[in-house]
């Protein structure tokens, strides 16, 4: 048997929903069920020149970059023992079609039973009777769209796992999942709406076969069942380019999505996540991408976590808007935080991008960021602006990693006493923009980490070095219009799980 070693654990990969009898047949007769699909990407170089960047697939990649192997050979599925490094393939769709199945596609709750199987069955080819194996066996589950739910639906519900079925996944990562169900011009689908399955993005039907009591108005939890910090949401927000039903679906589902599923239903609460401007599927669909591939590797397999958020201490107001504050006026203004996030040497993706024109910046109002009482808070509701994973070893030159985060505070606009202000406002003017470079090295026990302002400042300088605040790193912000505030950093080292007892059965092996 080869070495069973974490992280580097078999990758079960569950596909989206199937809608028509046709995309289901279209389905089954492939079979890596779109985790094979890549893409070719258009750029320009510095000279002018067009360039093509190609992705061959995250099977593919898998396969080139960690050593890989897909579980057919001679033209059927291996029965026996496969290697450690496998993708597995859910085919959870087969049973509906008319020639390998009884034409009924599964429940949800059925595939989740199944999945339930299959993670057993893939133990059994991993570790045979190896106690010590099996006890260190874990499995990372990768799913696209409904996908997700299926795996939701396997960790959550009691009917279905039990907390040591739980406890043989190490992480899970959903591309473009409808966490919180689908919208059909801002309405969730109908729980009556049996026509091919699409009640199974109902919330209430949700609700049951995740397994949450009652009827919770949101069903985006894991509810304790599952550790949310080993759970990644990868968020598309490009609803131009998601052709299905000729463009009806995404006119349907609106901007603020993917085509197909909103952005605010894409994720799990307490969860890691990322954007992209990226589609629900398609030629610029969120699994055939760079972007969702190194989210997907980094998460899998990194050893580092960066998380940052915004601390806000003054946002300033144009001269007439302070005059008109000043003389009694009613003034109400919301604001837009974008960023976006990259590691050294990326030039053709990024980890996460939150941006305002593509409808996926955070929001805050003045009061959630600067007077929290006047609504009941107790504290400021600082944005959150992301997630990333890192891995020390891509590092290419010495021992720190770099990555750069591009912000930018802007506001919705204002008004005053209930009226939109635009007589002197010029739509679309930063409050703040600059990127700040930043540069990570670890020490024995903790973390030396320097910050740069591009905007002003090479990128290779070495920076100045971060105040910290308990456990977190703190970069001053400010704008000569009078913006102030910090970005607060939190840089941590990830434990690998089951790392012991993975050593531990890898000399078995």
């Amino acid at each position: 048997m080869d070495p069973l070693t974490a992280p580097y654990f078999p990758i079960i990969y569950v596909r989206g929903y199937a809608m028509t009898p046709s995309e289901i047949a279209a389905t089954v007769a492939t079979p890596y069920m779109g985790f094979n699909l890549g893409a070719t990407k258009v750029r320009q170089a510095w000279d002018g020149t067009v360039l093509r960047h190609v992705f061959e697939s995250p099977l593919v990649r898998l396969m080139k970059d960690y050593g890989y192997r897909d579980t057919y050979t001679n033209g059927i599925e291996i029965s026996g023992e496969i290697q450690a490094r496998s993708v597995v393939i859910y085919r959870y769709y087969d049973p509906a079609d008319s020639d390998l199945g009884n034409g009924k596609a599964l429940s949800i709750v059925e595939a989740a039973q199944g999945l339930k199987e299959l993670l057993h069955q893939v133990r059994d080819q991993i570790c045979g009777d190896d106690a010590a194996r099996r006890q260190a066996f874990r499995v990372h589950l990768v799913a696209h769209s409904m996908g997700g739910l299926v795996c939701r639906s396997f960790l959550q519900n009691d009917a279905i796992s039990t907390p040591e079925d739980r406890a043989m996944v190490d992480k899970v990562f959903t591309y473009a999942t409808p966490h919180n169900g689908i919208e059909v011009a801002g309405i969730n689908v109908p729980a009556a709406l049996g026509l091919w399955d699409m009640n199974n993005f109902n919330r209430r039907t949700m609700a049951g076969y995740l397994g949450l009591k009652g009827a919770p108005e949101r069903v985006d939890t894991l509810d304790g069942k599952f550790d949310p910090r080993r759970f990644f949401c990868f968020v598309g927000t490009n609803q131009r380019d998601y052709e299905v039903a000729l463009g009806l679906t995404r006119k349907l589902a609106g901007e603020m999505s993917d085509g197909l599923v909103r952005i605010e239903n894409a994720t799990v609460q307490e969860a890691p996540r990322a954007f992209s401007y990226r589609s629900h599927s398609g030629t610029y669909g969120v699994v055939n991408s760079e972007d969702g591939y190194q989210n997907l590797v980094r998460f899998l397999f990194g050893d580092v976590r960066a998380d940052g958020a915004l601390d806000v201490d003054a946002l300033p107001l144009p001269a007439s808007i302070q005059k008109a504050k000043d003389s009694g006026k009613q003034v109400r203004a919301s604001y837009y935080f974008e960023a976006t996030v990259a590691p050294r040497g990326a030039a053709n993706y990024k980890l996460t991008e939150r941006r305002r024109d593509t409808c996926s910046a955070v929001l805050r109002s003045f009061d959630e960021l600067l007077r929290p009482d006047n609504i009941g808070r107790a504290a400021p509701r600082s944005p959150v602006l992301f997630s990333a994973f890192l891995d020390t070893s891509k590092i290419t030159v010495g021992r720190t990693m770099v990555f750069s985060v591009d912000l930018a505070v802007s506001t919705t606009g204002y008004t005053i006493d209930n009226k939109l202000w635009l007589d002197q406002h010029v739509e679309g003017e930063y409050l703040f923009r600059d990127t700040v470079v930043i540069r990570a090295t670890q020490s024995a026990d903790d973390w030396n980490l320097r910050y740069v302002f591009a905007d002003e400042r090479s990128s290779e300088s070495l920076g100045t070095l971060a105040a910290r605040d308990g456990d977190d790193y703190l970069i001053p912000l400010s704008s000569p219009k009078g913006f102030k505030g910090q970005l607060r950093l939190a840089v941590t080292r990830l434990a690998v799980a089951a790392e012991l007892a993975g050593q531990a059965s890898s000399a078995g092996g």
